[in-house]
C-alpha cells in the first residue's frame, strides 16, 4: 500500500494547520537556541569563576613548592580547592591534602609548560563528582615538581541531569503551550471566515444575499464588505440579465408571432393568397428580427468588454464625413471645430453617430444640427433636432433597453428600441458620458463626452 505523501505536503494543510506548525516551529528553534545559550552561560559563569579562584590556588600553592619543596601532608586554603598534590617527574606523590591520602598520583594531563597553569576537568576513580583541576609545572632545588589544585564541582555535577531535564521540560511545555494559544487564536479568528464560508455556501443563484459583516473593524470585516459588495453587484447583474432575457423574449416573440400568423393564415387558402404581398409581410418581420439580432450581439460585445484596437481619431472629419455620405429628409447644419481628436474606434464612433442621427431625423420637423468642439480635456458632439423633445421624466428611460416613447413607436414601428442603449455603452466604452441636456426651442439635445486627445 502507497503512503499517501501527497496528502501530508503543507500546501494541502489548512490554514490553522499551516498557521500553528510554522509559529511551533519558529518558536522550538528559538527556545532550543535559547536553552542551548543559557546552558552554555551558565556553565562560562561556572567555570569563569573557578578558573579565576584557581589560578589564585595554584599560584600559591607553585610559590609555597618552588620554595619549601614540601612532604607529606598539605593543607588547602580555599574551602572548595580541597585537592592538591604534588608530583614529581617520576610519577611519585610528594604531597597531598586529606581527600587524597593514600592514594596514586591522579590521572591528568601534565602542563607542557612551565609557569604556565593549565586547567582540565577529569574524573578521579573513588571519587563520585568531576573535578576541576589546574596544573602547574615548577621547578624546585630538587628539582620539576608538578602541583594539582582541585575542587570537586559537586552541585554542578549533581544537578546536571536535572538542570538540563528542566531546561528541556519547560522548552517542550513552552512549545506545546505555543502551539494550543496558537491554534486557539487562529481558530477564533477565522470563525467569522468559516462563518461567510457556510453562508456563501447557501447562497443560490436567484437570491444572491449577504454575508455577516464581523463587528470588529479588522482585515475580516473589511472582506466580508468585500464580500457583500461583489454579491450586490452580481444581484444587480442577475436583475438586469432577468430584464434583459424578459425583454428580449418578449421583443423576439412578437415578430415571430407576427411572422407565424401571416404565414398560416396564407397556407389556409393558398389558392387565394398574395403571395407576393405575404413574402413582403414576412420580409419585413425577418429585417426586425435580424435587426433585434444584430442590435443584441452589439450589446453583448460591448457588455463583455471585448477589446477593440483605438485609433487617433479626427473625430471633426469622421462626423463631416459621416454625415454628408447621409441623405436626410431634413437639412442638417454643421458647426464642427478643426482639430479635435480622440483615441476611439472609428466604427463604434459611427456607429454612435448614426444612431443619433436617426433619432434625430425621426423626430425632428425641419432641421438638425450637428456640432464637434473641444471643452477643456472633453471632445463634445452635440446632436439637436427642433421636434418634441423628450420629457424630463423620460431623459433616461430612453437609454434602456427596448424602451420607446410612444411618439417613436408610432413613427417608426419596425425599430429596436436598442440604438440610444448601444450609443450610451459606446460612450461608456470610450470612458465617456452620453445624456440627453435641455434643448434650445423644445428639441431634443443629445450630448457626448468623450476624453480627448492632446496634440
Amino acid at each position: 500500500m502507497r503512503v499517501p505523501w501527497k496528502r501530508l505536503s503543507p500546501s494541502r494543510w489548512s490554514m490553522r494547520v499551516r498557521v500553528t506548525a510554522t509559529a511551533t516551529l519558529m518558536v522550538s528553534v528559538v527556545l532550543v537556541v535559547g536553552t542551548v545559550v543559557f546552558y552554555t552561560l551558565v556553565q562560562r559563569t561556572v567555570y569563569g569563576g573557578l578558573h579565576r579562584r584557581g589560578d589564585l590556588v595554584i599560584g600559591n600553592l607553585a610559590a609555597f613548592v618552588r620554595e619549601t619543596d614540601p612532604h607529606g601532608p598539605l593543607r588547602p586554603e580555599d574551602p572548595d580547592f580541597t585537592i592538591l598534590q604534588v608530583v614529581d617527574d617520576r610519577g611519585n606523590v610528594l604531597a597531598y591534602s586529606d581527600a587524597l591520602r593514600g592514594r596514586g598520583p591522579m590521572e591528568a594531563p601534565r602542563p607542557r609548560v612551565a609557569g604556565r597553569p593549565e586547567d582540565h576537568v577529569i574524573h578521579v576513580n573513588g571519587l563520585d563528582v568531576d573535578i576541576y583541576l589546574v596544573g602547574e609545572r615548577v621547578r624546585t632545588s630538587s628539582g620539576f615538581r608538578t602541583v594539582y589544585a582541585g575542587a570537586p564541582l559537586t552541585e554542578l555535577t549533581r544537578n546536571k541531569d536535572a538542570f538540563i531535564g528542566l531546561l528541556v521540560g519547560g522548552s517542550v511545555t513552552s512549545t506545546a503551550l505555543v502551539a494550543w494559544i496558537v491554534a486557539g487564536a487562529v481558530r477564533r479568528a477565522l470563525r467569522p471566515v468559516r462563518e461567510m464560508s457556510d453562508e456563501l455556501a447557501d447562497i443560490t443563484g436567484g437570491e444572491p444575499g449577504r454575508v455577516t459583516v464581523p463587528e470588529a473593524a479588522d482585515e475580516v470585516a473589511e472582506l466580508a464588505q468585500s464580500v457583500n459588495l461583489t454579491l450586490h453587484r452580481l444581484e444587480a447583474v442577475m436583475e438586469r440579465q432577468r430584464g434583459f432575457v424578459g425583454d428580449v423574449s418578449h421583443e423576439l416573440r412578437s415578430p415571430l408571432t407576427g411572422l407565424r400568423t401571416q404565414l398560416e393564415l396564407a397556407l389556409q387558402d393558398p389558392e387565394g393568397e398574395d403571395w407576393p404581398a405575404v413574402a413582403r409581410a414576412a420580409l419585413a418581420d425577418a429585417d426586425r428580427l435580424q435587426g433585434i439580432v444584430t442590435d443584441l450581439l452589439v450589446l453583448a460585445r460591448l457588455g463583455a468588454g471585448v477589446p477593440v484596437e483605438r485609433q487617433r481619431v479626427d473625430f471633426g472629419a469622421l462626423v463631416r464625413t459621416e454625415v454628408s455620405r447621409r441623405h436626410l429628409r431634413v437639412a442638417v447644419e454643421m458647426d464642427v471645430a478643426e482639430g479635435v481628436a480622440v483615441q476611439a474606434t472609428p466604427e463604434q464612433l459611427v456607429r454612435l453617430l448614426t444612431n443619433l442621427l436617426d433619432n434625430a431625423e425621426r423626430h425632428a420637423r425641419s432641421r438638425i444640427w450637428v456640432a464637434v468642439a473641444r471643452d477643456g480635456p472633453d471632445a463634445v458632439l452635440e446632436v439637436r433636432d427642433d421636434g418634441s423633445g423628450v420629457p424630463p421624466e423620460d431623459r433616461e428611460r430612453i437609454f434602456w433597453r427596448f424602451q420607446r416613447l410612444a411618439e417613436g413607436r408610432r413613427r417608426d414601428e419596425a425599430g429596436t428600441g436598442l440604438g440610444l442603449t448601444i450609443s450610451r455603452n459606446i460612450a461608456r466604452a470610450h470612458d465617456g458620458t452620453l445624456v440627453v441636456a435641455e434643448g434650445d426651442g423644445g428639441g431634443a439635445r443629445f450630448v457626448l463626452r468623450i476624453p480627448a486627445e492632446d496634440d
